[in-house]
């Protein structure tokens, strides 16, 4: 029995994908709706958040092994959002024996700045707690994701411009959140590994900002160009958008510590290379995005 948390979401939607007629899946989800018609028939529904003490008793019950995912809060600070989310489940591990958890973490452990990097100082500190809890442990450490440009889908459409806080010739890995549900499935589906530790998943090469605006620009047909924001800026446009206090400062210790080489500390091999390069990413996601179409 694989436990999955946060099934509809942009990794979870994936991995649900791979695992389906592999072994008895369990989902924890907050409205069983958003789960495709196709799927529900195939899984066990816990409905309800995996935040919540008694739906984590009933969700981890029987279960062999659990892909943990907390989805960002920003109405929470960052301690809060990760660790005061997950200590129920750190019990619920203990109490029902589960075996093996996979996690969705960061990069950065063991430099300078991890413990200055805001969300990802968090998710370190989360992983930690579930390293603790007496499961055999895998953090899967990753870069920031292509998926994140999708929010940007609209100013790239009508006005060729993304935006971000880092430096515009700072090459550094970035990632497809498929290639994170592949690294996550093959985990969980071969439980024989033991005790705690991480692995990285650094997609295939390290690009910067002109890199991504030479290559949407490329792929899209369209001229692209990139747009660097200062950390004031930003913060301010967090606290703009409603974020608590707490959360904004995290999001933007979060880019100044990647500016500052927060990705740079795992070197990439044929272990932790992900096949997903950003020019196939942009022509199969981000097109269809920024044009409107399906």
């Amino acid at each position: 029995m694989i436990v999955i948390t946060a099934p509809t979401g942009n990794i979870g939607r994936p991995l649900l994908a791979r695992l389906l007629g592999s072994e008895e899946l369990r989902v924890i989800v907050r409205d069983p709706a958003r789960l495709p018609e196709t799927v529900r028939g195939q899984v066990e529904v816990i409905t309800g958040s995996h935040g919540d003490a008694a739906v984590l008793d009933r969700a981890f019950d029987g279960a062999d092994a659990v892909f943990w995912l907390v989805p960002p809060n920003s109405a929470r600070s960052p301690h809060d959002g990760w660790s005061g989310f997950t200590r129920p489940a750190v019990r619920a591990l203990a109490t029902h024996g589960v075996g093996h958890v996979v996690g969705v973490s960061a990069l950065g452990r063991g430099t300078p700045v991890a413990g200055e990097a805001g969300l990802v100082t968090a998710s370190l500190a989360m992983d930690d707690l579930l390293a603790g809890s007496g499961v055999a442990y895998r953090a899967l450490a990753n870069p920031s994701f292509f998926e994140n440009l999708l929010e940007e889908a609209d100013s790239i459409r009508d006005r060729g411009v993304f935006t971000d806080v880092v430096a515009a010739d700072r090459k550094a890995p970035l990632v497809a959140v498929a290639d994170i549900a592949a690294v996550a499935a093959g985990l969980l589906l071969d439980r024989s590994w033991t005790g705690v530790g991480e692995v990285p998943v650094l997609g295939p090469r390290d690009l910067s900002p002109n890199d991504l605006a030479r290559i949407m620009t490329e792929q899209l047909g369209r001229p692209v160009r990139y747009a660097h924001q200062s950390f004031d800026e930003l913060h301010t446009a967090l606290l703009g958008y409603g974020l608590d206090k707490e959360f904004a400062q995290g999001v933007v210790d979060m880019k100044r510590a990647k500016d500052h080489g927060l990705d740079a500390g795992v070197t990439r091999t044929p272990d932790t290379a992900s096949p997903t390069s950003f020019e196939q990413w942009c022509a199969q996601t981000l097109a269809p995005a920024v044009s409107g179409t399906p």
